[in-house]
This record gives structure tokens, sequence and C-alpha cells, in this order.
């Protein structure tokens, strides 16, 4: 990946995540720069994952589809992990 990949993963990531928040129903019990930051994991992720399936040069609906989903499953699980309360204490 070129240093233009990085910067461009990274700038999609903060898309990515917002709009994973957006997807998801409800509330998520996380703060927007731990949206963010799942938004660009899933960004450097989905772009590995769609550069095995498709040609990815230039824009690909296929690996944003692909981002968007790492990142709502990312936002989802760490959603619900931090969102659960001590019952009982």
């Amino acid at each position: 990946m070129t240093v233009g990949g990085i910067i461009s993963a990274i700038v999609v990531g903060l898309v990515i995540g917002a709009l994973a928040r957006l997807v998801l129903p409800g509330k998520q019990n996380i703060s927007i720069v731990l949206t963010i930051l799942i938004g660009i994991v899933a960004a450097f992720i989905g772009t590995a994952i769609a550069g095995a399936i498709v040609d990815t040069n230039g824009f690909s609906f296929v690996q944003l589809i692909i981002q968007v989903v790492l990142a709502v499953i990312g936002v989802a699980i760490v959603g619900g992990v931090s969102g659960r309360k001590a019952v009982g204490r």
C-alpha cells in the first residue's frame, strides 16, 4: 500500500465510521473518536480484502461495501461490549 493509499484509507475511514453508526439501529454507547478509529481499521482491512477479490484501481463500490460492512460489524461489537453494565453491583 502506498502513502497515498494510506492517507485515502484514513480519510475514507472517517466517513465509513460515521456511516456505520448511521446504519446501525439504536444508540451506540461509544465515542465518536472510537467510531472513527473503527472506520479507519475497517477501511484498511476492507481495502485488502477487496484488492484480493476485484481490481480496485480508482473507486470501487465492492470495496466501499466491504468497508462499510466491516465498520458496522466493528461498531456493533464494540458498542455491545462497552454498553454492557454489571448487574447486581
